[in-house]
């Protein structure tokens, strides 16, 4: 795996683990959710500008998404 990838493995990791532990859900729960809403594709895609940002401005960032697509399923 080449490092760039191994990056945003990591940084996608380091993001469900954030929001596991925010939402105080299981890691299954996590990835479940974050998956069902096209959070993980959102995170890798956009790795190099969201990597930047604080730890909580992501999680604030993925609510965010998450209710945008909540309310485009409506």
């Amino acid at each position: 795996m080449e490092k760039k990838q191994r990056d945003i493995s990591y940084f996608v990791s380091f993001c469900v683990e954030q929001y596991k532990h925010a939402k105080q859900l299981k890691g299954g729960e996590a990835v479940a959710l974050l998956d069902r809403y096209g959070v993980l594709d959102y995170l890798a895609e956009n790795y190099e500008i969201l990597h930047t940002q604080s730890h909580q401005w992501i999680l604030e960032d993925i609510d965010e998404f998450i209710h945008i697509r909540q309310n485009q399923a409506l």
